[in-house]
């Protein structure tokens, strides 16, 4: 069914763009609330590491230097009030008006305290990030995910490959500069089609 165009604007009306969302607010801890201790030894043990500090709905989030990732990785793992043995997630946005237009966030849980933490790392496009996967075996899979819808780069991945589309895919989906109808002339419905098409490719 045709879906009718966007109405035009009436002669004198006025028309409003609305601009992007240039990335999340990250909003500082209420006064009345003090930050966990191992935040704070972290701070005094990786001075510069955290750039920022933010409570929203009962999680902490800390933004990490980028290049600092895995020192605080690993410190926050070692550290005895800390103890994050879990590395349960790392995706990430992609906020394209901001000059670092990627947030890469790992989600954090410790076991043995029950307590979890968020870190946020902010990247522009083409820099690198380095890998976590030595501190947490689980984020080698993760990272490789964010690698593959992204396009981010972990410097140090052993394995640092695509792990959802084809090896062949064109571009990382999760872009906002990703086109909605696919990657050109390699969109078809049926996947019998794209298995054919890689086919007569390897033939060739």
């Amino acid at each position: 069914m045709a879906v009718d165009p966007a109405p035009s604007p009436r002669p004198g009306e006025q028309t409003r763009t609305i601009a992007p969302p240039s990335g999340p607010t990250d909003p500082p801890p209420p006064a009345d609330r003090s930050a966990p201790a191992f935040i704070a030894d972290l701070g005094r043990a990786l001075p510069g590491a955290i750039l920022q500090l933010s409570f929203w709905v009962g999680d902490w989030t800390i933004v990490v230097d980028r290049a600092r990732i895995a020192d605080v990785a690993g410190m926050l793992r070692d550290a005895p009030d800390a103890a994050f043995d879990f590395c349960s997630d790392v995706t990430a946005t992609d906020w394209p008006p901001r000059a670092e237009r990627f947030d890469v966030i790992y989600s954090l849980y410790s076991i043995r305290h029950r307590h979890r933490v968020r870190l946020k790392v902010r990247v522009a496009d083409g820099e690198f990030v380095p890998t976590v996967s030595g501190v947490w075996p689980a984020a080698n899979w993760l990272e490789r995910g964010v690698f593959d819808m992204f396009g981010i780069v972990f410097d140090g991945h052993p394995d640092l490959r695509r792990i959802l589309m084809p090896d062949d895919w064109q571009g990382h989906p999760e872009r906002k500069d990703y086109p909605l109808e696919g990657p050109g002339e390699l969109l078809m419905e049926s996947p019998t089609d794209w298995l054919r098409v890689r086919r007569d490719r390897e033939i060739e």
